[in-house]
């Protein structure tokens, strides 16, 4: 007998997937104009050499946070890593001036943080600590 698959767990699943969606679409641009992309870095002066290392980096950490989100055992993982990338690129290329992206990253930055606060390494919400003051109040 097969177990149900609860609709709380469908959503969550959904919210990561469509969470990660996102982080995915940027990784084709980065990787066919990987010189371009560097370029674009260093222009907000950061060292070439470094701007290469770095974006090389930013590859391998969305590749990585994405699908640690979606489909890890440790979703607060792949969220941790996603901020990784998203809050410097953020504050570095999207607040001086402010533009619409800023918007996005800000409520991305958001889903990621309620994504790890919410969820345990299985992507379930975390009632542990709430069941356990409930069984101990019982006692």
């Amino acid at each position: 007998m097969t177990t149900p698959v609860s609709p709380s767990r469908v959503l969550d699943f959904l919210g990561r997937l469509f969470l990660a969606a996102v982080f995915v679409h940027a990784l084709p641009g980065k990787l066919t104009d990987f010189t371009g992309n560097a370029g674009f870095i260093a222009s907000k002066g950061i060292p070439e050499p470094l701007a290469n290392v770095l974006l090389f980096a930013a590859i391998l950490v969305l590749i990585a946070g994405s699908i640690l989100l979606v489909f890890g055992g440790d979703t607060i993982l792949g969220a941790a890593l996603l901020l990784v990338f998203l809050v410097p690129t953020t504050l570095i290329f999207h607040t001086f001036p402010i533009d619409t992206g800023l918007y996005m990253n800000l409520a991305l930055i958001g889903g990621l943080i309620l994504a790890i606060t919410r969820s345990t390494a299985n992507a379930t919400p975390n009632f542990r600590k709430v069941r356990a003051k409930a069984f101990d109040s019982i006692r």
